[in-house]
């Protein structure tokens, strides 16, 4: 345990699994009091679970960041439980079934966009209204490299939804500095998660996949993503705004 976020409260969507689940891990172990929120209760109960075990401070709230009134509820909750908003993480996002974009299925791309866009943009909005009467604060929105530094077939509708958290990010970034609040962006590739799995892949052989994808030669870890997190919402990037970046193992080099 360290000190580096002692006295801060930390929201961190998206939080019962993968890169925000390891983001939540990491504030706490460095004196976070830590909010993690998502759908599935479940799974945000096992990272404060992990989180105590580990001697840390954690909450749970249930919220569906597509939903307007959860968003809100969602962030006067975690003020009013832990006193107050520091740094926001806006990690929770969805990813659709691929297909070209001329066959892709309108309800399909319509909530890809209303969770990974609107669900961006309304968790900002709720976080800055509270940041802007409290003194300030940090946001980092979690993108990916697909859509704003690279082009993959058949995720035109997940691209062009994270290329807009990245134009989200960069606008609100510019908007807000004079409030002391400092966005920025995270984008990374595909990390060691189940969403980065084929159909029907085992993990053993996205290993192998990964030798000849990535420069570096492996797929990144979820506790990377997660220092990443933390070096945007420290003061050690204090001078870096509206920045985008990019954890990819050199996939976009």
């Amino acid at each position: 345990m360290t000190s580096r976020f002692t006295g801060k409260v930390v929201l961190v969507t998206g939080g019962g699994s993968g890169i925000g689940r390891a983001t939540a891990l990491a504030f706490a172990r460095e004196g976070a009091t830590v909010a993690v929120a998502g759908r599935t209760v479940g799974n945000l109960e096992e990272t404060v679970r992990l989180i105590g075990e580990e001697g840390g401070s954690a909450s749970a709230v249930q919220a569906d960041i597509a939903v307007a009134a959860d968003v809100e509820r969602l962030v006067s909750t975690v003020a009013e439980r832990h006193g107050g908003l520091h740094i926001a993480v806006n990690n929770a996002g969805y990813l659709p079934e691929p297909a070209p974009l001329a066959e892709f299925d309108e309800a399909s791309f319509a909530r890809t966009l209303n969770i990974n866009v609107i669900g961006t943009w309304l968790s900002m909005k709720h976080e800055i209204a509270h940041m802007r009467g409290n003194g300030g604060g940090v946001i980092v929105n979690v993108g990916s490299v697909v859509g704003a530094h690279l082009t993959i077939p058949g995720a035109s509708a997940y691209g062009a939804s994270k290329a807009a958290v990245a134009a989200l990010g960069r606008s609100a970034a510019r908007e807000y500095a004079a409030d002391g609040i400092r966005i920025n962006t995270l984008s990374p590739s595909s990390m060691d998660t189940p969403m980065s799995l084929l159909e029907n892949e085992t993990p053993a052989e996205r290993t192998e996949r990964a030798k000849g994808m990535f420069p570096l030669g492996r797929i990144g870890s979820v506790e990377e993503g997660a220092h990443a997190v933390l070096w945007l919402a420290s003061e050690e990037s204090g001078f870096a705004l509206g920045h985008d970046l990019v954890i990819d193992g050199g996939i976009t080099s």
